[in-house]
């Protein structure tokens, strides 16, 4: 006698919700701390100044590519570490990867927009990684916002997960 295996639909339907819970989540909590970066860094760069409209809208616009940029370190993680909830517990490999992939993201969009593109550049405040003579902060923030979170969105599902 075969054992077949039974698809509970009720079961693809709550890991399809959980599925796109996780997304918007990550997506929803990264644009907010980046938006806040973004923000605290500003007159970091030339023509960025607190008192110009402008400068609230392009830092929104830059979170919202800030929140997308952590949606594809979490699809990384999940593709090669396997599993869709790797960043609930990282390890070493899961902090691994988000130092890694936060370190070529920013590398390379702030030496693409910075030096090819000429989108922006920097004020004499702006700390620069020696060699790469890239900002520091931009650097530095796609590496610790998408461990920080990771570790929101985590905290909160468990919160959900108890109420």
């Amino acid at each position: 006698m075969r054992s077949s295996t039974i698809i509970n639909p009720s079961n693809v339907k709550s890991q399809h919700v959980s599925l796109w819970w996780r997304l918007w989540a990550i997506f929803v909590v990264a644009v907010l701390f980046n938006y806040a970066w973004e923000m605290a860094q500003s007159p970091l760069y030339v023509g960025m100044s607190f008192s110009e409209v402008k400068v609230w809208w392009h830092c929104f616009k830059a979170s919202l590519g800030d929140g997308l940029d952590v949606l594809l370190i979490f699809a990384v993680g999940w593709i090669l570490l396997g599993k869709q909830d790797w960043y609930e517990k990282p390890g070493f490999k899961g902090y691994a990867l988000i130092l890694v992939m936060g370190l070529a993201i920013s590398i390379g969009i702030e030496l693409a927009a910075v030096y090819v593109l000429e989108r922006w550049e920097y004020t004499e405040q702006m700390p620069l990684v020696p060699g790469l003579n890239i900002g520091i902060t931009p650097v530095a923030q796609m590496v610790v916002l998408p461990a920080v979170t990771f570790r929101v969105v985590t905290e909160w599902r468990k919160a959900q997960s108890r109420n």
